[in-house]
């Protein structure tokens, strides 16, 4: 199989979709890897790193776009990619189309088969692709919700850990998953008084478990949300329901009982956030204030740390990259339940239900996208 990776064009996006190390892996496997000039320099990947390994350097993205079997990305595709994606092309990708009518739109019309990374399942119910890159966001929550907390920024102008004499700073996470224990881990190693919420108990007893005392668990009901929520000083969104468009857990209303100078770092945006008062910023431009609140909302927080990032991503996508270039998108997923999952687009059909949910398209299962 033809296999491309184009340069990232979001903002500020500086992971790649395929490593040196994955382009051989894949080359090794009897596949040929086009990688577009420059693709992984952000990563810190150079060029000459790809022809190393056999990958053939193209010129444009036009190009891998319109000679690529499948292309792998890290963000979904932007607009102008869109318009080069064609019919019986395999997409392998981060896609989050829950809040994304016009992508999803685009995709359909396209014809293209979409996989996104985001779906895709394994054995224990969780969600491999996304974890690596759920453990980096959390990670930097804390990091630049210290930084949005200056106040140089619009914050309060708090030290999370404080000084001696002076307490540290108020963290409550909402969401005990991956992203949220990582964001604690963090915020409680800067030395915040860290509150983890979440609905389930037995995941309450394992943060309890795990982190013995150095932080506090309760239970995310909406009146322990609220109170907890007024003492704040950083308030960090981790909450995640797969494939669909995050609950809205903070209300603007709820703002007018928060501290002035707060601040509020949603990691759900990519699901369309969750906190009312969210929209998508970019590392360019990332703060900005509602009633007196500060919000950080970058839609790709990874891409700050992009070597880091890209190689955790790397780490596991290679094997399901593999899978879908050995045997053909059909053949992997019908012996990969997991990887099947992940379909959300295929052939002008709506494959996911909880996009077609959010967005009132009509879906039909994976299994009969399987005979289409």
């Amino acid at each position: 199989m033809l296999i491309g990776c184009p340069k990232e064009i979001k903002n500020q996006e500086y992971r790649v979709g395929i490593t040196p190390i994955a382009a051989h892996e894949a080359i090794s496997h009897g596949h040929k890897v086009i990688i577009e000039t420059g693709a992984g320099a952000g990563s810190g990947f150079a060029d000459e790193a790809y022809q190393a390994v056999g990958a053939e350097l193209v010129a444009s993205a036009r190009e891998i776009f319109k000679r690529a079997e499948m292309v792998v990305k890290v963000k979904e595709p932007q607009a102008g990619e869109r318009k080069l994606l064609h019919e019986g092309q395999i997409l392998f990708t981060y896609l989050h189309l829950a809040p994304d009518p016009a992508q999803t739109k685009d995709l359909l019309a396209s014809g293209v088969t979409a996989i996104a990374y985001e779906t895709v399942t394994d054995r224990n119910g969780g969600l491999p692709l996304l974890a690596p890159m759920s453990e980096v966001a959390g990670r930097l929550a804390p990091q630049v919700g210290a930084w949005t907390l200056q106040k140089a920024n619009g914050g309060r102008g708090v030290l999370l850990g404080g000084v001696p004499g002076v307490g540290p700073a108020r963290v409550v996470v909402i969401g005990g998953g991956v992203v949220g224990i990582n964001a604690a881990r963090v915020a409680a190693g800067m030395g915040a008084d860290v509150t983890v919420l979440d609905k389930s108990l037995p995941r309450l007893s394992l943060l309890d478990d795990l982190f013995m005392g150095r932080l506090k668990t309760s239970y995310a009901s909406a009146g322990n949300t609220a109170e907890l929520v007024e003492t704040a000083d950083m308030v960090v969104g981790a909450v995640l329901v797969p494939g669909a468009a995050a609950p809205k857990l903070i209300s603007r209303a709820q703002l007018g009982t928060m501290k002035p100078g707060a601040a509020l770092v949603d990691v759900a945006i990519d699901q369309g956030g969750c906190f009312e008062t969210s929209h998508a910023t970019t590392h360019d431009d990332p703060i900005y204030e509602v009633d007196g609140i500060m919000h950080y909302c970058v839609a790709n927080m990874p891409g700050a740390v992009a070597r880091t990032a890209t190689i955790a991503l790397g780490n596991a996508t290679m094997p399901f990259m593999l899978s879908l270039a050995d045997k053909g998108w059909r053949k992997a997923c019908e012996d990969d339940p997991h990887l099947l999952n992940g379909l959300n687009v295929h052939a002008g059909h709506l494959t996911y239900y909880a996009v077609g949910k959010a967005l009132g398209i009509n879906v039909i299962s994976p299994a009969l996208a399987l005979k289409k």
